[in-house]
């Protein structure tokens, strides 16, 4: 299994340079014990308070990749305190990566009130899911209504056009763009909706329209500018004329 193991010491007095190589080092030796590949290595100097410290959100992008399996900490208190570590446990959790400490030899077990807590968030956090899909729905149904169609997209262009073309709707995924949804879960939400739809096709969709776009404005100019040389060499024709 590939692990992370992640070391965080509270201040940056000399003596806690000392603790976070001493974690490191019991750490290593728990994953050569249990079988684990390490693939990084994580040491920070931060509040256990705080969510967003730079190492957790290396953690979290490796996680969202799916390059962990385990994570691995001295204690559950190197992890985080408070509603920090409420919110990291949360997110390994929903990945599925399991967590590990030097001070269990193994994998750490959580309180019952932990496991309360995180069955709230999840609850919580589906029912947010489900409101936010529905206003989305009810986005797109009212769309149609006005005479949106939703099998409408790109022409095929370059090499794939020999390929079946997967039929998006290209307003909504401009739409939610606008409101800043990352491809992922634009693709996300297209998804829940039935739709085929991958991060890499939602990007390459929203970059064709976008291009498309530039091309039509680039192509109005031009013609604008044509329009008006013509209007102008008309009057120097008509002066020219009279004189």
């Amino acid at each position: 299994m590939r692990a992370v193991i992640y070391c965080r010491v509270s201040t940056d007095k000399s003596e806690q340079e000392t603790s976070l190589a001493r974690q490191r080092e019991e750490l290593e030796r728990l994953a050569a014990e249990s079988g684990f590949e390490v693939v990084k290595v994580i040491a920070e100097q931060a509040s256990g308070y705080e969510a967003d410290r730079d190492g957790v959100l290396e953690l979290l992008e490796l996680c969202e990749e799916g390059l962990v399996d385990v994570l691995l900490v001295q204690d559950e208190t190197r992890l985080g305190r408070g509603h920090a570590r409420m919110a990291l446990l949360h997110c390994l959790k929903k990945r599925g990566v399991k967590l590990y400490s030097a001070s269990h030899r193994g994998e750490m077990p959580l309180s019952e009130a932990d496991e309360m807590v995180l069955s709230i968030i999840a609850i919580v956090e589906e029912y947010q899911r489900k409101l936010h899909n529905a206003k989305i729905k009810r986005g797109m149904q009212r769309a149609i209504a006005r005479g949106y169609r939703p099998e409408r997209n790109l022409r095929r262009q370059g090499e794939n056009a020999g390929r079946d073309r997967i039929e998006l709707p290209i307003e909504e995924i401009v739409r939610l763009r606008a409101r800043g949804f990352t491809f992922a879960d634009i693709a996300a939400t297209l998804r829940s909706f039935g739709y085929e739809a991958s991060k890499a096709t939602v990007h390459r969709r929203y970059q064709e329209y976008m291009d498309e776009r530039q091309a039509e404005q680039s192509s109005g100019y031009e013609l604008g500018t044509e329009r008006d040389q013509e209007y102008t060499d008309e009057r120097q024709g008509r002066r020219a004329a009279k004189r």
